[in-house]
């Protein structure tokens, strides 16, 4: 178990990515999915509000409620589900009146009467910081929050957060969640990880895999006729340096009986204030990998040929 930064949420060290939730999977795969990942020994769960306003048809939300419709079928004792606000289509932005409106729609979606953790997805420049702050600090003093989060937001903006928070005696924020893995380092090492260790923030990294790129599944630039939404995404990696990375996490996997999935996670888990990576399944046959690298330990020296092999090679999000 791994601690969520200064609250009291001990979790599972790797997160169950809902995105994909009413998207690349149905209901019923979801709920098989979501069966897999909690009976296998995981318990955190990752949402928000917008999942999948960008599919046609999906008005937003459906990842929420589908997550919210399992939760009432199987009451899991001891499950920690994160979700977010600002990008759903009738609730953008990070205006107080906003924010308090999107939790709302998304406790009832959840059917939940407290979000365990709670984060403001996107920076929103054109409201006021002390406003957010001061929204996010309410729906805590209300109980329908449990712990205030932030997502995509700059070390400087992390930084204005936590003082304003600070200077106004509410709840500071216990993570944060940035685009992060062996193939996109540099920024979130440079700016994000240091004011992290300075506040005591833990970093719940998505796009873990890269799109499924540190899977080992993607070895070309040509996606091969491919249909899956995400294999462009994946094959953009594919360069003589991203391969690299693949065949030095495949030897370390290899002699620890894990895959080269199993392994990314490892090495991300291994970072300084990473508490627990978010990687999604569509399947129940992708659950396995995912709970194998919350739980692999990778050697020192491993690490380091890892930190070694990805130095200086990110890639545009």
């Amino acid at each position: 178990m791994t601690r969520i930064g200064h609250s009291d949420l001990d979790v599972f060290p790797l997160s169950l990515g809902g995105n994909v939730f009413g998207w690349t999977a149905d209901r019923d795969a979801s709920f098989a999915v979501l069966d897999a990942f909690v009976d296998g020994g995981g318990d955190f769960i990752d949402t928000a509000d917008v999942y999948s306003a960008w599919v046609p048809g999906n008005p937003g939300g459906v990842s929420e409620r589908i997550i919210g419709e399992w939760l009432a079928s199987r009451k899991p004792e001891g499950v920690v589900v994160a979700t977010k606000v600002s990008q759903h289509p009738e609730f953008t932005g990070l205006s107080a009146s906003n924010v308090r409106k999107a939790a709302e729609a998304s406790l009832g979606r959840l059917g939940v009467d407290t979000i365990d953790l709670y984060y403001a997805h996107y920076d929103d420049e054109s409201v006021p910081l002390e406003e957010t702050v001061g929204a996010f600090a309410q729906l805590v003093a209300d109980g329908l929050v449990r712990h205030v989060a932030v997502s995509n937001y700059t070390a400087e903006r992390i930084r204005e957060w936590v003082e304003i928070a600070r200077r106004t005696g509410v709840d500071l924020p216990v993570a944060v969640q940035p685009h992060y893995n062996l193939v996109h380092r540099n920024d979130v090492e440079q700016t994000i990880i240091p004011v992290a260790e300075e506040f005591g923030l833990s970093l719940v990294p998505y796009y873990s895999l890269a799109s499924g790129f540190l899977t080992g599944k993607y070895r070309s630039v040509d996606v091969g006729g491919q249909t899956s939404p995400r294999a462009s995404g994946a094959a953009k990696y594919a360069t003589e340096a991203g391969l690299r990375i693949i065949d030095t996490l495949e030897e370390i996997g290899d002699a620890h009986g894990a895959s080269i999935a199993a392994t990314s996670l490892a090495w991300l888990r291994a970072q300084p204030t990473v508490a627990a990576p978010i990687a999604s399944a569509r399947t129940v046959e992708q659950v396995p990998d995912l709970l194998a690298g919350g739980r692999l330990e990778l050697a020192s020296d491993e690490v380091d040929a890892l930190n070694r092999v990805s130095e200086w090679t990110p890639a545009k999000a």
